[in-house]
């Protein structure tokens, strides 16, 4: 038992890759950590699961605005009506004794770890004749993918090429850029398997430079 949980905790998380293709011309490869739920006992505690997270991070910045009235000795009718006179009164009471130096940092930390994506996805789409398009997710839900558009008529090569991270082999998808002295790497973060970049630089020749082949 023991070591099927050290396994979990240190093994990688499962990664998937979906292929999207809107029209003939655009292809969208995405590999993410995102577990999709597929039975409806599984939705149904995906929502749930997503519900109490907001009412948690609501319920941190209700804190804070609490303490603030408070602090300010401020009326808070606005609880009143929500709690009642005597939750109300209770609440007050409490806040009262809790100091913002604990209070901040602590409901701070709440929220962040309510908007912190709990997975990563990155994706590479191709436009045939005009070029890709890199994407990776940000840490949280607050802040845009990175993205990085490169047309065709820089894009040299693209390859697979492997080197060693500590003691593992990894696999890199690399894009050879017309005029810089590095590779864009794709998908950087994610590092997939060997068998997932290989369809996707199958793809990407197929796409760019290979036009009668679908």
């Amino acid at each position: 038992m023991a070591a099927v949980l050290l396994h979990r905790l240190t093994s990688p998380p499962t990664q998937t890759l979906q292929i999207l293709q809107p029209t003939s011309s655009t292809v969208t490869y995405t590999v993410s950590t995102r577990r999709v739920p597929k039975t409806l006992p599984a939705r149904i505690g995906y929502h749930v699961y997503m519900v109490v997270r907001v009412l948690i991070g609501l319920a941190a910045v209700v804190l804070l605005w609490a303490k603030w009235r408070v602090s300010n000795q401020l009326p808070t009718e606005f609880l009143q009506r929500v709690l009642g006179s005597a939750q109300e009164a209770h609440l007050v009471a409490v806040m009262e004794t809790w100091q913002w130096r604990y209070l901040a940092p602590s409901a701070c930390l709440v929220v962040f770890l309510v908007f912190r994506r709990g997975y990563t996805e990155e994706s590479l789409t191709l436009l045939r004749g005009l070029g890709v398009q890199t994407s990776t997710t940000s840490s949280t839900y607050l802040q845009t993918p990175t993205t990085r558009f490169i047309p065709t008529t820089n894009i040299q090569d693209i390859f697979i090429h492997e080197a060693f991270k500590g003691f593992a082999v990894c696999f890199y998808l690399m894009i050879v850029v017309e005029g810089e002295e590095e590779v864009v790497v794709v998908f950087p973060r994610l590092l997939p398997r060997r068998d997932v970049l290989e369809v996707v630089w199958r793809g990407v020749r197929a796409c760019l430079w290979e036009t009668g082949k679908e």
